[in-house]
């Protein structure tokens, strides 16, 4: 990470903790009461309000064609407003698509979900607790108890990016909880998912997910890495408290447009990116809608059957604090209620 942007980060994180009681609860409630308005765009452009720098929206309702809404800034230096087809990190939605690959390679019997991670990865015995009793469908699930490599302290002041810096940051710590005895949100389940489907396949697993999910639904601006794409596309992203662009920190996760990952969660949702048993694999395992969240980036992908809706919600500011996730959250619900009172 640049020097100074990390020096920055760890005065913004001092700063933050001292201050985030006092000022957090203030800007969630001021979202959460104003009056509803009466679309989707003005919604998004009342967010620029609360601070965040530039919104893209995508809405597909069944039977209609998609809608865009965009409100402030692609690039804030260069006064570039929001662009609807901009690719953006979209940080831990990439865990949907990972969860079909595992479910594809079930279903073709090269994996199984009952085997442990002592039987994928033998040299981890000893070094992750548990590993004899942790199944593939625990850590798909989130219920292996390996602890979360990204709560390793100050990790996105200077984050790892590949796979044995990650690994080493959770080695040889305790469990967080025996397997299947309760859950926790860990991207090591993840990492070690992604580095199981590259043992099986011979090649990477971002190869493997274009192959397998890309290709078949034509999704051509979605990638697995920000090397794969010109940086200009890439929508710029914000942290709170910090002048520069931090577009150009790769986390390894996939970069896509809003509506790429629209055309995805639709596929997932109603079925058509599986074949044979695939789908009943994978209700057994995963869900169905996800986030996702990086330095500069927040995402929402979410698909509503009641009016058979899908929406993607991307925001490009965050902040230490977190309250911005929340008020993500909000923006949304808010968003899906004005949908859904069209509806009525």
């Amino acid at each position: 990470m640049n020097k100074r942007i990390k020096r920055i980060l760890q005065i913004v994180f001092i700063a933050a903790s001292i201050s985030s009681l006092m000022f957090v609860p203030w800007i969630l409630v001021k979202a959460w009461i104003l009056p509803l308005p009466d679309t989707v765009q003005e919604q998004v452009d009342d967010a620029m309000d609360f601070g965040i720098d530039g919104m893209i929206v995508y809405v597909d309702q069944g039977g209609q064609p998609p809608a865009f809404y965009t409100a402030g800034w692609h690039d804030r230096k260069n006064k570039i407003p929001a662009d609807p087809e901009a690719l953006f990190k979209i940080a831990s939605i990439t865990k949907l698509y990972v969860a079909v690959a595992i479910t594809k390679l079930v279903s073709d019997n090269r994996l199984s979900l009952d085997k442990t991670l002592a039987d994928y990865f033998p040299e981890l015995v000893g070094r992750i607790e548990n590993a004899e009793k942790i199944t593939l469908k625990l850590m798909v699930q989130h219920r292996s108890g390996i602890p979360n490599f990204t709560n390793y302290p100050d990790f996105w002041v200077d984050p790892p990016y590949n796979y044995n810096e990650k690994l080493e940051l959770v080695l040889d710590l305790p469990a967080s909880f025996q397997p299947d005895k309760g859950y926790e949100y860990s991207n090591t389940n993840y990492l070690l998912l992604s580095k199981l489907i590259d043992n099986v396949v011979g090649y990477s697993h971002q190869q493997y997910i274009k192959e397998q999910i890309l290709i078949p639904l034509k999704l051509n601006n979605t990638f697995g890495s920000l090397k794969e794409v010109d940086l200009d596309r890439v929508m710029c992203g914000y942290y709170v408290g910090i002048e520069d662009d931090v577009k150009t920190e790769d986390t390894g996760l996939m970069i896509a447009t809003a509506q790429d990952v629209g055309v995805f969660l639709r596929a997932l949702n109603d079925g058509s990116i599986f074949e044979g048993n695939e789908q009943e694999i994978y209700s057994s395992i995963y869900v169905y809608e996800h986030g996702g969240l990086v330095p500069g980036y927040q995402s929402l992908a979410e698909y509503h059957k009641d009016i058979d809706t899908v929406v993607i919600q991307f925001m490009n500011t965050t902040n230490f604090e977190g309250y911005n996730w929340n008020l993500s959250e909000i923006i949304m619900n808010r968003i899906v209620k004005i949908l859904k009172r069209e509806k009525k």
